[in-house]
């Protein structure tokens, strides 16, 4: 049977490069079972029956995230052979408090001290022989960016884990708390002796899902916390340990129980916090607080605690009030325009213009394309008309279209792993926080929206940190607002062939994408299903470092991947579709393969849905059918053209594709072409997704509808007010547009209603 090893640590610890470090690329993610948070697991490099899981970054084993939960649950019902606990040694204190519950989980645990060259570099030490003393397990220091220590780190894993020697709790807490332990442990029949010191804790603390599971501990007569009802305050995210234990300590003060299942144990805990004179969790808090104080001396030396470190010298500018968001528009317009205009693009025209074109020159030698190669092997080949249609028209011309912008997917990917490699990314989150918070949203909602960037899917899944039911909900339904992978071959196609590649086309989704989301959560925040205080915003700010370019290239190529699976899979078989649909019909009462695509069935149906788009300029049923399909991949947009006009047409810089369309395309009408299947409902795997977050059919058409109305308002106004001032004249969906923009209006500056209680099943 495979040894398994568990990743723990804090958010930012360094926890995902030493998983890559330790793994390779022996990975394979799924999700956790009941749950649409991504697993990770991988197997350790030279060990074959040795497995490491990366379990989601924790600050504690609390129950007041889900991934806190996830992580808790994974050690005590999948029983892991040992613990690698990862510790920022740069942030020793706050790291160190998770470690003291680890602990105390009855496995056995060791400590990796991780950025030991960041800590070296500021001139600092770490004693680890003293910490290994103080907590009773072994302690590697290692720097996982840079590979030194990880092995040794993996070789203490494994022998921990062969003793089988379950670590021993390090914290030994005041009399009062200790005697009510040595009360509780014997009410525990069913549970492991190694695992009642937790357990008498957590039901100390009133841990609610200890409630649920055990009959020790303390349920609530209201399932509906008081969580949703207290008023939380925005905390310096610097200090996220002490913050979000404040947190619990204000549910603990406001916390109404209808009753304990066992007397014993109700007067246990009446007894105990009579005597303390405060909750017991409080006191819990303070006790690890305590002894990580007293050892700290031992431990850390300081070389000097009035020099302020490089990431704080570069967070004084970078995260300035003044200078944040300027500094931010310019790094996310040179990151779009690197990837779209310039680096991107010309890979691209060489992609779609050779190698899917007409050919391209090698060593002075001229090769065909793919289409004139497939082409002429299909004519050696004597095939039959329709068999030729379909490779050429339908899947080399539909799924290179796809491919063709493959090249400026990877670039962007590239740059934005480098982002958060360094350590920006969450620097944005942090300095949109002081914009969301203005119109009642959290920074913690901009999280998902970040990771969305890559795909709407996994961002969906991100909301999961959010604790606020409400805000949560919100998060999934403006999460996909912010344009993905699957969305950049729209926008380099509009912007290659209506704006002749502006710089400005494709960093203005990104920013108008944000600006939806402030509607939206300005909007939704004034209706009584979302209205209340924001989510409390609580993330700790990595130190910069120089991302390494492994690292880099790997996330890179797994987002990349991923799209080419797609564009094998989903892709293919929509163009498929596209082709037989816009091939056949029916023509003088029998059914067959048409010479005009007017005459298809794919015509027929787009003729009948046109109508719905006609008022936001681009009424043609082909325009119609390409935003439909972009419903199951978005890409399918750009790959409908490619397979209704040919590749050749829908290539980056080719204007053709557009005047092919009847009644013809303006840059206007192009634009909010590209606004609308950009901020509409998003593909089946996100609405999926959403489906799977809400848990609810109710709230997910909800979702759906509010997104297509959004969209469609938005494309609306912009057509409309854009065609009245460029000269077209006052016509009734020129009053149209105007009404759903003084709707708009008002939906942003009306009175908030009053909160609604969240309705909870018992």
């Amino acid at each position: 049977m495979a040894l398994k090893i568990a990743l723990a640590g804090n958010p930012n610890a360094g926890k995902t490069t030493l998983f890559n470090a330790l793994t390779g690329s022996n990975q394979f993610v799924g999700n956790w079972p009941g749950v649409t948070v991504e697993k990770k697991e991988g197997r350790l490099k030279g060990q074959r029956d040795a497995t490491v899981v990366d379990l989601p970054g924790i600050y504690s084993l609390s129950p007041y995230s889900l991934e806190e939960v996830i992580s808790r649950n994974y050690i005590l019902e999948e029983n892991p052979d040992v613990i690698l606990n990862i510790i920022d040694g740069t942030n020793l204190e706050r790291n160190l408090f998770l470690t003291t519950q680890l602990l105390e989980l009855g496995v056995p645990v060791v400590a990796a001290l991780n950025m030991m060259d960041a800590v070296e570099k500021s001139g600092d030490s770490i004693h680890a022989g003293e910490l290994q003393k103080a907590l009773g397990c072994p302690v590697v220091g290692i720097s996982a960016l840079k590979g030194t220590g990880v092995a040794e780190a993996a070789e203490a894993a494994l022998k921990q884990a062969a003793a089988k020697q379950a670590a021993i709790p390090a914290v030994k807490f005041n009399a009062v708390i200790e005697g009510a332990i040595l009360a509780l442990e014997p009410l525990m029949d069913g549970v492991p002796k190694p695992l009642r010191r937790f357990y008498a804790l957590k039901t100390l603390e009133r841990d609610e899902k200890v409630a649920e599971k055990h009959l020790f501990g303390v349920h609530r007569e209201h399932p509906d916390p008081l969580r949703e009802h207290l008023t939380y305050h925005h905390h310096d995210p610097r200090d996220p340990i002490r913050d979000h234990l404040a947190h619990r300590r204000d549910r603990a003060a406001h916390y109404h129980h209808g009753g304990l299942r066992h007397s014993g144990v109700e007067l246990i805990l009446a007894a105990a916090e009579q005597k303390l004179g405060d909750d017991a969790e409080s006191a819990i808090t303070e006790g690890r607080y305590q002894f990580i104080e007293r050892i700290l001396p031992k431990v850390l030396k300081r070389h000097s605690s009035t020099t302020m470190s490089a990431s704080d010298r570069i967070d004084r500018v970078v995260t300035n009030r003044i200078c944040a968001l300027p500094i931010f528009a310019a790094i996310i317009f040179c990151i779009y325009f690197v990837a779209v205009t310039t680096v991107g693009a010309w890979v691209t025209d060489w992609t779609n213009d050779g190698l899917f074109g007409d050919g391209f020159s090698f060593l002075g030698r001229d090769v065909p394309g793919i289409p004139a190669l497939v082409g002429d092997g299909l004519k050696a080949a004597g095939t039959a008309d329709w068999l030729n249609g379909l490779i050429l028209d339908g899947i080399i011309a539909g799924v290179g279209a796809v491919i063709g912008f493959v090249p400026q997917m990877l670039v962007l990917f590239f740059l934005l792993a480098a982002l958060e490699a360094c350590g920006y990314m969450a620097r944005i989150a942090f300095i949109l926080d002081r914009v969301f918070r203005r119109f009642g949203l959290s920074g913690k909602s901009f999280i998902p929206m970040l990771i969305g960037t890559g795909c709407g899917v996994p961002g969906i899944m991100a909301s999961r940190t959010i604790e606020n039911e409400k805000d949560r909900r919100m998060t999934v339904m403006t999460t996909t607002f912010m344009p993905c992978g699957a969305k950049l071959p729209i926008i380099a196609l509009v912007s290659g062939a209506l704006f002749g590649g502006a710089w400005w086309v494709a960093p203005s989704t990104y920013f108008l994408g944000i600006f939806s989301v402030v509607a939206s959560g300005v909007i939704l925040k004034k209706t009584a299903p979302f209205a209340g205080e924001p989510a409390p915003f609580v993330m700790e700010l990595p130190a910069y470092h120089l991302p390494t370019l492994v690292n880099v290239l790997r996330s890179m190529w797994e987002r990349g991947w991923s799209f080419v699976k797609k564009a094998g899979s989903i892709i293919l078989l929509s163009a498929v579709a596209v082709w037989f649909l816009s091939s056949f019909g029916f023509s003088g009462g029998a059914f067959g393969m048409v010479e005009d695509m007017n005459g298809s069935i794919l015509a027929a149906v787009g003729n009948a849905v046109a109508w719905l788009f006609a008022p936001l300029g681009f009424g043609a049923w082909d325009a119609a059918v390409a935003t439909i399909t972009g419903l199951v991949a978005k890409e399918n947009v750009v790959g409908t053209m490619g397979v209704l006009y040919g590749f050749a047409d829908a290539a980056e810089n080719g204007e053709e594709i557009w005047t092919s369309f009847a009644g013809g395309f303006t840059k206007l009408s192009a634009f909010t072409f590209l606004s609308f299947n950009l901020y509409c409902p998003p593909c089946f795997a996100a609405i999926g997704a959403i489906r799977r977050e809400m848990n609810s059919a109710k709230w997910t058409w909800f979702a759906l509808a509010y997104q297509f109305a959004y969209s469609y308002a938005l494309a609306l106004v912009v057509y409309q007010l854009g065609s009245l001032f460029s000269g077209a004249g006052f016509t009734v969906g020129t009053a149209f547009g105007f009404l759903t923009l003084v709707a708009l209006v008002f939906g942003l500056t009306r009175k908030p209603a009053a909160s609604r209680p969240l309705q909870k099943k018992r």
